[in-house]
């Protein structure tokens, strides 16, 4: 049995085993029996900044680009930028729909699309992502290392990265305080 889980949320149990995932929120965006990807939401790389992003990679814009963080998206193409933004822009060929509200593009029009007048209603952009091979995360699911929940617009978007994890947890009605590492089975 494989459930599609594209735009849905993965949130980290306390004994995911890896520490690049501690505590991680992701939105996979896309998911299917061969694979999986996803983009964290809730680790900011420390001193980079959109704009610095887009004069480090000599982007021109005709409008100031928002003073946000750049988002370690995961350990996978580190180098390679993620956009995640509303379906209200799309790069023809280029934009992944994850879901009726959101969508993923990697390309440099993107960036030029967020510098100008044609940007997205919201935006976040990443550098790197987080990628399973067929079955793996089928695994991690089954040994209880990640919840399964729905986005809202401040887990996608907003910028209280600190609060992601607790707020995506509360939202299915998880306390954080309450879980604990090693878990039971029946």
């Amino acid at each position: 049995m494989n459930t599609d889980l594209t735009g849905r949320l993965l949130i980290a149990l306390p004994g995911i085993g890896d520490s690049r995932f501690s505590r991680s929120v992701i939105l996979l965006c896309a998911h299917s029996p061969d694979f999986a990807m996803g983009i964290v939401l809730n680790k900011p790389m420390d001193g980079i900044r959109l704009p610095e992003l887009f004069e480090q990679l000599d982007v021109e814009t005709e409008l100031g680009v928002p003073d946000t963080c750049v988002l370690d998206g995961g350990p996978v193409s580190t180098e390679r930028g993620f956009v995640i933004h509303t379906d209200d822009v799309i790069s023809e060929g280029a934009t992944l729909e994850i879901d009726g509200a959101l969508c993923m593009t990697a390309t440099r029009d993107m960036l030029l699309m967020i510098g100008s007048s044609a940007a997205p209603r919201k935006s976040v952009l990443a550098l790197g992502y987080s990628g399973w091979g067929a079955g793996q995360l089928e695994e991690e699911l089954a040994a209880n290392a990640w919840l399964v929940g729905d986005p809202d617009d401040n887990i996608v978007f907003g910028d209280e990265y600190d609060l992601k994890w607790r707020h995506a947890l509360g939202r299915m009605g998880v306390d954080s305080g309450r879980l604990q590492v090693d878990g039971g089975s029946a």
